[in-house]
């Protein structure tokens, strides 16, 4: 092996490149030849100086690139009074749960219902409206729910405020027994609005996409 050869191979070598030549003939090679010895070794002391030399001294900019960040990050004020908004829906609707189920918890368990109506029929009534109330009661917990509970709830509402408003009119309810329905309506609509916000930010699924949103 000539030395320019072993020389070029020693060169890749120490750049972690294969040196094209057998590691045992390079090594003959060098056992033989002091002056491509001294040749590998002052390559090996220049290839390390220059990898490790002193990094240019850089100046701390942590004082100036902190000074130039806002203060308060893009957007975070209005998600702060998003969520502002939430909770108080939210305790508004579990008031209004509350409310409803004060109202049918005694019906349920007297069976003393409104206009004389028969026992069983004030018990299916009171369970019905304590259903309501607790559909309320698990949307104010967990606002996740507003958009599952909203057909029944909404789809019931629907129904009963005509038939309601037809029977207030003929005299067959009590106006004080009408105006309990507010509730089922205001809760309805706290839902809805719930439902409405936490849908509000969130894409819409591609035609054919078969991921459910979680």
């Amino acid at each position: 092996m000539s030395c320019h050869t072993c020389r070029e191979a020693l060169s890749a070598r120490l750049d972690g490149e294969p040196s094209g030549v057998p590691a045992d003939e390079l090594d003959r090679h060098l056992a033989a030849c002091p002056g491509c010895t001294a040749w590998a070794a002052a390559a090996e002391r220049v290839t390390r100086r220059a990898r490790l030399a002193p990094a240019p001294p850089v100046p701390d900019l942590t004082v100036a690139i902190l000074g130039a960040l806002p203060r308060e990050l893009p957007g975070a004020r209005s998600a702060a009074r998003a969520r502002l908004a939430d909770t108080a829906l939210r305790l508004v609707l579990l008031a209004v749960g509350v409310a409803q189920a004060a109202l049918s918890w005694p019906v349920l368990v007297s069976g003393a219902g409104a206009m004389s109506a028969p026992v069983h029929m004030a018990r299916e009534s009171g369970a019905w409206n304590l259903a309501v109330a607790a559909a309320f009661l698990a949307v104010a917990a967990g606002p996740r729910l507003a958009a599952g509970a909203l057909p029944f709830l909404g789809s019931f509402t629907a129904l009963l405020l005509p038939v309601t408003v037809a029977d207030l009119q003929a005299g067959h309810v009590h106006a004080d027994r009408a105006l309990a329905h507010l509730l089922l309506v205001a809760g309805v609509v706290l839902v809805a609005t719930l439902a409405w916000r936490g849908r509000r930010g969130r894409p819409l699924p591609a035609v054919g996409d078969r991921r459910v949103a979680a």
